[in-house]
């Protein structure tokens, strides 16, 4: 005698369903707290247009060099000894605010009901 899906769930209590199920749902969703990344979506981008800019600037500095007798006047190229350093240093010097920002946090942005409020001082006028 095959006893059915249907006959199992009928011979068990309600509280052993339930607590089966639990234990179900319980195993397929596991109780992660969501763990806040350290940095953003926007430190990640700028991180990445400063590494471009760092890699344009040694991409730029690179070339050919003097090789024996002849001498390579492209070595002194004002390409390769001002702009290229000017662009890497300035990649490297943007790299420092795309680590260190801090995206706007859902408190402190203003609600669309708070910008219609007046805004509250602290004056204090001095009345004779």
């Amino acid at each position: 005698m095959a006893i059915t899906k249907k006959q199992t769930n009928q011979k068990t209590s309600p509280r052993a369903a339930d607590a089966a199920a639990t234990t179900k749902s319980q195993s397929q969703k596991p109780n992660v707290e969501k763990e806040s990344m350290p940095m953003g979506k926007v430190n990640y981008i700028l991180m990445g247009v400063s590494l471009l800019l760092i890699v344009i600037g040694f991409v730029l500095m690179s070339g050919s060099s003097n090789e024996g007798a002849t001498f390579n006047y492209d070595v002194f190229n004002s390409t390769r000894i001002v702009v290229a350093p000017f662009i890497t240093f300035v990649g490297f010097l943007c790299m420092i605010p795309a680590i260190l920002y801090k995206g706007k946090k859902d408190e402190d942005t203003i609600t669309g009901d708070a910008k219609d409020e007046a805004p509250t001082s602290n004056i204090i006028v001095n009345s004779k």
